[in-house]
């Protein structure tokens, strides 16, 4: 066992054109002085990080990590879940998905795909020159609209779509590798890639590739109803990174799981700041604890209710609070008799 690092946070949430969210620096003196001890990073806003850059330039890493470490502050993993997302579109999506890339490539479904293949790539890059050891990104879809079988799914489509899925994610998965990095998909609604059957499906599609691995974010197994506990048990060898984020799901007689169109504020499953929503995170402390989970616990902030800087606020004592300090010692060792081999012959009837 050992201890969880953190508290952490993902900075996505709360980049924008206000300060102190408007430029690295300062966004890191706020995190810092909240309590928080590393810093997730989202490689696709300018304002706080330039990926092209970092791929390219240990001085402009080593420069990024300083003004981290100038606020006490370590960077748990750089994200790319926007890219991630582009590098697998079907084509029902493109327009609204479209905002992701640059404006150049919008209306371009090949040239984005490419263009997320280079920022995967250049991200695989900027990790290894900051020494960190774990990516956070999404995986993207090819098979979401099919999700629900109606109309029933032709023989083989699935099998199809996540044989495509690995062929476009394989060269930046062993590009990853190579660097020693890997990378934790955040299984996410949306992605192909959602639970840890499609998580399965893409690590037999892949080989089994070593550097695919899970970040691990229990609000999106609440909204399906997934067991997130029973979760851990099953995927804990690959789970290499955690979203630390809340949700409940309050059951009513006119919605369900799938939201009926509603805002986010009326829909039966919604997410919640840390505290307020009804997962366990006594129990998901406990079991990554007991695992052995190596990296960092990050603050997700969303809600639909609560303003972020409060739950921004709140959010580094509450991880705080469960991070488990792991014992040297077992509570019964008072009780030892010591190692006897004479006297274990004795008790075993030998």
């Amino acid at each position: 066992m050992n201890t969880i690092k953190g508290p952490a946070i993902f900075l996505a949430q709360f980049a924008c054109d206000d300060a102190p969210f408007n430029n690295f620096d300062s966004i890191c003196r706020w995190a810092a002085s909240l309590g928080y001890q590393g810093i997730q990073l989202p490689t696709w806003d300018q304002r706080l990080f330039n990926l092209e850059k970092a791929a390219s330039s240990q001085d402009y890493c080593d420069e990024v990590l300083g003004v981290a470490a100038s606020h006490g502050l370590a960077i748990t993993e750089l994200s790319t879940h926007l890219q991630g997302q582009l590098l697998a579109v079907h084509p029902a999506y493109d327009q609204m998905f479209d905002g992701f890339a640059p404006a150049s490539l919008r209306g371009n479904p090949q040239a984005r795909c490419q263009w997320a293949n280079q920022q995967l790539l250049a991200a695989a890059e900027a990790s290894a020159k900051m020494q960190l050891t774990t990516h956070a990104s999404f995986s993207g879809s090819l098979l979401w609209h099919t999700h629900y079988p109606w109309p029933q799914r032709p023989a083989g489509l699935v099998e199809q779509g996540f044989a495509e899925l690995a062929k476009r994610w394989l060269p930046v998965l062993d590009k990853f590798a190579e660097l020693g990095v890997d990378i934790c998909y955040e299984l996410h609604p949306g992605e192909d890639l959602h639970d840890g059957v499609t998580f399965e499906r893409f690590l037999d599609a892949t080989g089994q590739h070593p550097a695919a691995n899970i970040l691990y974010d229990p609000s999106h197994f609440v909204l399906q109803h997934l067991d997130y506990l029973a979760f851990i048990d099953i995927y804990h060898e690959r789970i290499k990174a955690f979203h630390v984020k809340d949700a409940e799901f309050i059951a009513n007689g006119r919605s369900g799981v799938y939201g009926g169109y509603q805002s986010w504020l009326e829909r039966p499953g919604r997410f919640r700041s840390l505290g307020d929503g009804q997962i366990d995170f006594g129990g998901i402390f406990s079991k990554l604890t007991q695992y052995g989970y190596q990296g960092w616990a990050v603050l997700e902030w969303e809600c639909c209710i609560k303003h972020p800087e409060d739950g921004a606020r709140e959010g580094a004592d509450f991880i705080r609070q469960h991070i488990i300090r792991t014992t040297d010692k077992a509570f019964d060792d008072f009780a030892a008799s010591g190692a006897d081999e004479v006297l274990n012959r004795k008790i075993l009837g030998l």
